[in-house]
Protein backbone atom coordinates (compact mmCIF):
# COMPACT_ATOMS: atom_id res chain seq x y z
CA UNK A 1 0.00 0.00 0.00
CA UNK A 2 1.28 3.48 -0.79
CA UNK A 3 2.48 5.44 2.20
CA UNK A 4 0.11 8.33 1.49
CA UNK A 5 -2.91 6.06 1.69
CA UNK A 6 -1.56 4.33 4.78
CA UNK A 7 -1.00 7.62 6.61
CA UNK A 8 -4.46 8.80 5.60
CA UNK A 9 -6.04 5.67 7.06
CA UNK A 10 -4.22 6.05 10.36
CA UNK A 11 -5.15 9.74 10.53
CA UNK A 12 -8.79 8.84 9.88
CA UNK A 13 -8.59 6.25 12.68
CA UNK A 14 -7.11 8.86 15.01
CA UNK A 15 -9.95 11.25 14.18
CA UNK A 16 -12.49 8.49 14.82
CA UNK A 17 -10.90 7.74 18.19
CA UNK A 18 -10.90 11.41 19.16
CA UNK A 19 -14.57 11.63 18.18
CA UNK A 20 -15.39 8.62 20.39
CA UNK A 21 -13.54 10.21 23.32
CA UNK A 22 -15.25 13.55 22.74
CA UNK A 23 -18.79 12.20 22.41
CA UNK A 24 -18.65 9.15 24.69
CA UNK A 25 -15.77 9.67 27.12
CA UNK A 26 -12.32 8.30 27.86
CA UNK A 27 -13.48 4.81 28.86
CA UNK A 28 -15.27 4.31 25.56
CA UNK A 29 -12.22 5.64 23.77
CA UNK A 30 -10.08 3.02 25.49
CA UNK A 31 -12.57 0.29 24.58
CA UNK A 32 -12.50 1.48 20.97
CA UNK A 33 -8.73 0.93 21.02
CA UNK A 34 -9.22 -2.50 22.60
CA UNK A 35 -11.64 -3.35 19.79
CA UNK A 36 -9.10 -2.21 17.21
CA UNK A 37 -6.56 -4.52 18.84
CA UNK A 38 -8.97 -7.45 18.77
CA UNK A 39 -9.77 -6.91 15.11
CA UNK A 40 -6.11 -6.50 14.22
CA UNK A 41 -5.22 -9.80 15.91
CA UNK A 42 -8.10 -11.72 14.36
CA UNK A 43 -7.29 -10.41 10.89
CA UNK A 44 -3.52 -10.34 11.20
CA UNK A 45 -3.12 -13.90 12.46
CA UNK A 46 -6.15 -15.40 10.74
CA UNK A 47 -7.37 -16.45 14.17
CA UNK A 48 -10.71 -18.11 13.54
CA UNK A 49 -12.98 -20.05 15.85
CA UNK A 50 -15.04 -21.44 12.98
CA UNK A 51 -12.08 -22.46 10.83
CA UNK A 52 -10.31 -23.98 13.81
CA UNK A 53 -13.21 -26.33 14.39
CA UNK A 54 -13.61 -27.11 10.68
CA UNK A 55 -9.90 -27.85 10.30
CA UNK A 56 -10.25 -30.50 12.98
CA UNK A 57 -13.49 -31.99 11.61
CA UNK A 58 -12.22 -32.26 8.03
CA UNK A 59 -8.45 -32.65 8.37
CA UNK A 60 -7.80 -33.63 11.98
CA UNK A 61 -5.61 -30.53 12.26
CA UNK A 62 -5.78 -29.49 15.95
CA UNK A 63 -3.80 -26.25 15.68
CA UNK A 64 -6.79 -23.91 15.60
CA UNK A 65 -8.46 -25.60 18.55
CA UNK A 66 -5.21 -25.71 20.52
CA UNK A 67 -4.74 -21.97 19.94
CA UNK A 68 -8.26 -21.41 21.26
CA UNK A 69 -7.44 -23.41 24.38
CA UNK A 70 -4.31 -21.30 24.86
CA UNK A 71 -6.11 -17.96 24.58
CA UNK A 72 -9.00 -19.00 26.84
CA UNK A 73 -6.60 -20.60 29.32
CA UNK A 74 -4.39 -17.51 29.54
CA UNK A 75 -7.43 -15.28 29.93
CA UNK A 76 -8.96 -17.37 32.73
CA UNK A 77 -5.64 -17.50 34.55
CA UNK A 78 -6.00 -13.78 35.21
CA UNK A 79 -9.74 -13.17 34.83
CA UNK A 80 -11.10 -15.65 37.37
CA UNK A 81 -8.90 -14.53 40.31
CA UNK A 82 -9.34 -10.89 39.27
CA UNK A 83 -13.14 -11.12 39.32
CA UNK A 84 -13.02 -12.93 42.67
CA UNK A 85 -10.92 -10.10 44.14
CA UNK A 86 -12.97 -7.32 42.54
CA UNK A 87 -16.73 -7.94 42.77
CA UNK A 88 -17.39 -4.84 40.67
CA UNK A 89 -16.20 -6.88 37.67
CA UNK A 90 -18.79 -9.24 36.23
CA UNK A 91 -18.42 -12.74 34.81
CA UNK A 92 -20.19 -14.13 31.73
CA UNK A 93 -22.59 -16.26 33.76
CA UNK A 94 -25.76 -17.56 32.06
CA UNK A 95 -28.52 -20.08 32.86
CA UNK A 96 -28.29 -23.76 32.00
CA UNK A 97 -31.37 -23.98 29.83
CA UNK A 98 -32.95 -25.99 27.06
CA UNK A 99 -32.54 -22.90 24.89
CA UNK A 100 -28.78 -23.02 25.56
CA UNK A 101 -28.53 -26.55 24.15
CA UNK A 102 -30.75 -25.85 21.15
CA UNK A 103 -29.26 -22.45 20.39
CA UNK A 104 -25.63 -23.56 20.68
CA UNK A 105 -26.17 -26.62 18.47
CA UNK A 106 -27.90 -24.57 15.77
CA UNK A 107 -25.29 -21.83 16.05
CA UNK A 108 -22.49 -24.36 15.58
CA UNK A 109 -24.12 -25.60 12.38
CA UNK A 110 -24.95 -22.14 11.00
CA UNK A 111 -21.50 -20.70 11.62
CA UNK A 112 -19.94 -23.34 9.38
CA UNK A 113 -22.36 -22.48 6.58
CA UNK A 114 -21.70 -18.75 7.06
CA UNK A 115 -17.95 -19.39 7.52
CA UNK A 116 -17.83 -17.21 10.58
CA UNK A 117 -19.16 -16.74 14.10
CA UNK A 118 -19.83 -13.30 15.59
CA UNK A 119 -16.21 -12.14 15.67
CA UNK A 120 -15.46 -13.88 12.37
CA UNK A 121 -18.32 -12.13 10.62
CA UNK A 122 -17.22 -8.74 11.93
CA UNK A 123 -13.56 -9.06 11.02
CA UNK A 124 -14.50 -10.28 7.54
CA UNK A 125 -16.79 -7.28 7.10
CA UNK A 126 -13.85 -5.12 8.13
CA UNK A 127 -11.70 -6.96 5.60
CA UNK A 128 -14.26 -6.29 2.87
CA UNK A 129 -15.21 -9.93 2.34
CA UNK A 130 -18.37 -9.51 0.30
CA UNK A 131 -20.15 -12.65 1.55
CA UNK A 132 -19.87 -11.37 5.13
CA UNK A 133 -21.97 -8.38 4.06
CA UNK A 134 -24.75 -10.84 3.28
CA UNK A 135 -24.36 -12.47 6.71
CA UNK A 136 -24.20 -9.38 8.94
CA UNK A 137 -27.69 -7.85 8.36
CA UNK A 138 -29.34 -11.17 9.16
CA UNK A 139 -27.10 -11.57 12.20
CA UNK A 140 -28.16 -8.15 13.48
CA UNK A 141 -31.89 -8.72 13.05
CA UNK A 142 -31.66 -12.33 14.24
CA UNK A 143 -29.91 -11.24 17.43
CA UNK A 144 -32.58 -8.64 18.08
CA UNK A 145 -35.36 -11.14 17.42
CA UNK A 146 -33.78 -13.91 19.50
CA UNK A 147 -33.53 -11.62 22.51
CA UNK A 148 -37.13 -10.53 22.00
CA UNK A 149 -38.27 -14.18 22.10
CA UNK A 150 -35.89 -15.39 24.81
CA UNK A 151 -38.49 -15.40 27.60
CA UNK A 152 -40.62 -17.85 25.60
CA UNK A 153 -37.70 -20.19 25.02
CA UNK A 154 -36.73 -20.12 28.70
CA UNK A 155 -40.15 -21.53 29.54
CA UNK A 156 -38.95 -24.84 28.05
CA UNK A 157 -36.80 -25.28 31.14
CA UNK A 158 -33.95 -23.45 32.81
CA UNK A 159 -31.62 -23.84 35.78
CA UNK A 160 -29.84 -21.01 37.53
CA UNK A 161 -26.36 -20.01 36.29
CA UNK A 162 -23.54 -22.04 37.80
CA UNK A 163 -20.42 -20.05 38.62
CA UNK A 164 -17.59 -22.50 39.21
CA UNK A 165 -15.49 -19.97 41.19
CA UNK A 166 -18.46 -19.40 43.53
CA UNK A 167 -18.91 -23.15 43.87
CA UNK A 168 -15.29 -24.31 44.05
CA UNK A 169 -13.21 -21.19 44.57
CA UNK A 170 -11.20 -19.17 42.09
CA UNK A 171 -7.94 -21.12 41.93
CA UNK A 172 -9.53 -24.59 42.11
CA UNK A 173 -11.64 -23.55 39.11
CA UNK A 174 -8.54 -22.41 37.22
CA UNK A 175 -6.79 -25.71 37.98
CA UNK A 176 -9.84 -27.80 37.04
CA UNK A 177 -10.42 -26.01 33.73
CA UNK A 178 -6.71 -26.06 32.89
CA UNK A 179 -6.73 -29.82 33.47
CA UNK A 180 -9.72 -30.20 31.13
CA UNK A 181 -8.01 -28.15 28.44
CA UNK A 182 -4.80 -30.16 28.79
CA UNK A 183 -6.76 -33.41 28.60
CA UNK A 184 -8.56 -32.26 25.46
CA UNK A 185 -5.31 -31.03 23.94
CA UNK A 186 -3.63 -34.38 24.59
CA UNK A 187 -6.56 -36.20 22.98
CA UNK A 188 -6.43 -33.94 19.92
CA UNK A 189 -2.68 -34.30 19.62
CA UNK A 190 -2.86 -38.06 19.69
CA UNK A 191 -5.51 -38.15 16.98
CA UNK A 192 -4.05 -35.44 14.75
CA UNK A 193 -3.20 -36.07 11.11
CA UNK A 194 -1.36 -32.79 10.52
CA UNK A 195 -0.81 -29.38 12.08
CA UNK A 196 -0.34 -27.03 9.13
CA UNK A 197 -3.34 -27.52 6.87
CA UNK A 198 -4.65 -24.06 7.78
CA UNK A 199 -2.02 -22.18 9.82
CA UNK A 200 1.69 -22.26 8.99
CA UNK A 201 4.24 -21.92 11.76
CA UNK A 202 3.60 -20.76 15.31
CA UNK A 203 2.01 -17.39 14.52
CA UNK A 204 -1.48 -18.43 15.56
CA UNK A 205 -0.21 -19.06 19.09
CA UNK A 206 1.20 -15.54 19.25
CA UNK A 207 -2.22 -14.37 18.12
CA UNK A 208 -3.75 -16.40 20.96
CA UNK A 209 -1.54 -14.63 23.52
CA UNK A 210 -2.37 -11.18 22.14
CA UNK A 211 -6.08 -11.98 22.00
CA UNK A 212 -6.00 -12.95 25.67
CA UNK A 213 -4.31 -9.66 26.51
CA UNK A 214 -6.93 -7.57 24.74
CA UNK A 215 -9.76 -9.64 26.25
CA UNK A 216 -8.37 -8.93 29.72
CA UNK A 217 -8.11 -5.23 28.92
CA UNK A 218 -11.76 -5.34 27.87
CA UNK A 219 -12.71 -6.92 31.20
CA UNK A 220 -10.78 -4.34 33.20
CA UNK A 221 -11.96 -1.27 31.28
CA UNK A 222 -15.56 -2.31 30.56
CA UNK A 223 -16.09 -4.16 33.83
CA UNK A 224 -17.47 -7.12 31.90
CA UNK A 225 -16.06 -9.82 29.60
CA UNK A 226 -15.63 -9.45 25.85
CA UNK A 227 -18.88 -9.96 23.96
CA UNK A 228 -20.19 -9.54 20.43
CA UNK A 229 -23.83 -10.52 20.03
CA UNK A 230 -25.57 -8.14 22.42
CA UNK A 231 -24.18 -5.15 20.55
CA UNK A 232 -25.49 -6.49 17.25
CA UNK A 233 -28.93 -7.12 18.75
CA UNK A 234 -28.96 -3.58 20.13
CA UNK A 235 -28.27 -2.24 16.63
CA UNK A 236 -31.29 -4.19 15.43
CA UNK A 237 -33.43 -2.88 18.28
CA UNK A 238 -32.44 0.69 17.48
CA UNK A 239 -33.29 0.20 13.80
CA UNK A 240 -36.73 -1.31 14.37
CA UNK A 241 -37.48 1.25 17.08
CA UNK A 242 -36.57 4.05 14.69
CA UNK A 243 -38.89 2.44 12.14
CA UNK A 244 -41.78 2.75 14.60
CA UNK A 245 -41.79 -0.63 16.35
CA UNK A 246 -42.74 -0.06 20.00
CA UNK A 247 -40.56 -2.36 22.13
CA UNK A 248 -41.61 -1.06 25.53
CA UNK A 249 -43.83 -4.09 26.23
CA UNK A 250 -41.28 -6.71 25.18
CA UNK A 251 -39.99 -8.94 27.99
CA UNK A 252 -36.36 -8.22 27.09
CA UNK A 253 -36.15 -5.00 25.11
CA UNK A 254 -38.81 -3.38 27.28
CA UNK A 255 -36.61 -3.50 30.38
CA UNK A 256 -35.53 -0.15 31.75
CA UNK A 257 -31.83 -0.74 31.01
CA UNK A 258 -32.52 -1.84 27.43
CA UNK A 259 -34.94 1.01 26.80
CA UNK A 260 -32.29 3.46 28.00
CA UNK A 261 -29.76 1.98 25.58
CA UNK A 262 -32.22 1.87 22.67
CA UNK A 263 -33.01 5.54 23.05
CA UNK A 264 -29.51 6.57 24.12
CA UNK A 265 -26.33 7.15 22.18
CA UNK A 266 -25.00 4.07 20.40
CA UNK A 267 -21.42 4.87 21.39
CA UNK A 268 -22.32 4.53 25.07
CA UNK A 269 -22.76 0.74 24.78
CA UNK A 270 -19.54 -1.10 25.65
CA UNK A 271 -20.20 -4.03 23.30
CA UNK A 272 -21.03 -1.73 20.40
CA UNK A 273 -17.84 0.27 20.82
CA UNK A 274 -15.59 -2.79 20.79
CA UNK A 275 -17.49 -4.18 17.78
CA UNK A 276 -16.87 -0.94 15.90
CA UNK A 277 -13.22 -0.99 16.91
CA UNK A 278 -12.96 -4.59 15.73
CA UNK A 279 -14.20 -3.55 12.29
CA UNK A 280 -11.63 -0.77 12.13
CA UNK A 281 -8.75 -2.97 13.33
CA UNK A 282 -9.54 -5.67 10.77
CA UNK A 283 -9.83 -3.05 8.02
CA UNK A 284 -6.45 -1.47 8.86
CA UNK A 285 -4.60 -4.80 8.92
CA UNK A 286 -6.33 -6.05 5.76
CA UNK A 287 -5.27 -2.88 3.93
CA UNK A 288 -1.74 -3.12 5.29
CA UNK A 289 -1.32 -6.77 4.25
CA UNK A 290 -3.00 -6.36 0.89
CA UNK A 291 -5.82 -8.71 1.84
CA UNK A 292 -8.70 -6.25 1.62
CA UNK A 293 -11.72 -7.07 -0.55
CA UNK A 294 -10.67 -10.59 -1.57
CA UNK A 295 -12.13 -11.94 -4.78
CA UNK A 296 -15.04 -14.25 -3.96
CA UNK A 297 -17.04 -16.49 -6.24
CA UNK A 298 -20.38 -17.65 -4.89
CA UNK A 299 -23.46 -19.09 -6.52
CA UNK A 300 -26.94 -17.71 -5.94
CA UNK A 301 -27.67 -20.63 -3.63
CA UNK A 302 -24.55 -19.88 -1.60
CA UNK A 303 -25.49 -16.19 -1.28
CA UNK A 304 -28.97 -17.14 -0.08
CA UNK A 305 -27.50 -19.68 2.35
CA UNK A 306 -25.14 -17.03 3.76
CA UNK A 307 -27.95 -14.54 4.34
CA UNK A 308 -30.17 -17.17 5.97
CA UNK A 309 -27.27 -18.47 8.07
CA UNK A 310 -26.70 -14.94 9.36
CA UNK A 311 -30.29 -14.70 10.55
CA UNK A 312 -30.03 -18.11 12.23
CA UNK A 313 -26.68 -17.19 13.79
CA UNK A 314 -28.06 -14.09 15.43
CA UNK A 315 -31.24 -15.76 16.66
CA UNK A 316 -29.57 -18.90 18.01
CA UNK A 317 -26.79 -16.91 19.69
CA UNK A 318 -29.32 -15.09 21.83
CA UNK A 319 -30.99 -18.37 22.81
CA UNK A 320 -27.55 -19.69 23.81
CA UNK A 321 -26.49 -16.51 25.68
CA UNK A 322 -23.66 -15.71 23.34
CA UNK A 323 -21.50 -16.84 20.44
CA UNK A 324 -17.97 -18.25 20.37
CA UNK A 325 -16.81 -15.09 22.11
CA UNK A 326 -19.53 -14.28 24.64
CA UNK A 327 -20.35 -17.87 25.64
CA UNK A 328 -17.41 -20.15 24.74
CA UNK A 329 -14.46 -17.79 25.21
CA UNK A 330 -15.72 -15.45 27.92
CA UNK A 331 -17.97 -18.01 29.60
CA UNK A 332 -15.17 -20.49 30.24
CA UNK A 333 -12.59 -17.76 30.85
CA UNK A 334 -14.68 -16.38 33.71
CA UNK A 335 -15.71 -19.76 35.13
CA UNK A 336 -19.30 -20.14 33.95
CA UNK A 337 -20.42 -23.75 33.49
CA UNK A 338 -22.65 -22.72 30.61
CA UNK A 339 -19.50 -21.98 28.56
CA UNK A 340 -18.57 -25.67 28.59
CA UNK A 341 -22.11 -26.74 27.75
CA UNK A 342 -22.14 -24.25 24.88
CA UNK A 343 -18.82 -25.57 23.58
CA UNK A 344 -20.01 -29.19 23.55
CA UNK A 345 -23.36 -28.43 21.89
CA UNK A 346 -21.94 -26.00 19.31
CA UNK A 347 -19.09 -28.35 18.41
CA UNK A 348 -21.61 -31.13 17.80
CA UNK A 349 -23.62 -28.74 15.63
CA UNK A 350 -20.51 -27.89 13.62
CA UNK A 351 -20.31 -31.47 12.38
CA UNK A 352 -23.74 -30.97 10.84
CA UNK A 353 -22.76 -27.54 9.55
CA UNK A 354 -19.66 -28.86 7.80
CA UNK A 355 -21.80 -31.44 5.99
CA UNK A 356 -24.30 -28.75 4.98
CA UNK A 357 -21.44 -26.59 3.77
CA UNK A 358 -20.23 -29.42 1.54
CA UNK A 359 -23.74 -29.93 0.16
CA UNK A 360 -23.79 -26.25 -0.79
CA UNK A 361 -20.67 -26.73 -2.89
CA UNK A 362 -18.00 -25.17 -0.71
CA UNK A 363 -14.66 -26.91 -1.13
CA UNK A 364 -13.41 -26.18 2.42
Amino acid sequence: MKWGIRVSLWLATLVAWLAVVYFAGVRQGLLFLVGIGLGAVLMGFGFGFTTGWRAWILDRDPKGLLAQFVTIGLTMLVAIPLIAAHPELSAANAPLSVSLLIGAFIFGAAMQVADGCGSGTLFKVGQGHIVAYAVLPGFIFGSFLGAAHLDVWLQLGSLAPVSLPSLLGAWPTVVLQAAIFMGLALLLWRKQQGTETRWRGKGVYLGAVLLAGFALLNLIVAGQPWGIVYGLGLWGAKLVSAAGWDLSANAFWGREAQQTQIHGAMLDDVTTITNLGLLVGAFLVAQHKGKACPAVKASGRQWLAAALAGLILGYSARLAFGCNVGAYFSGIATGSLHGWVWFAAAFAGSYLGVRLRQRLGYTR
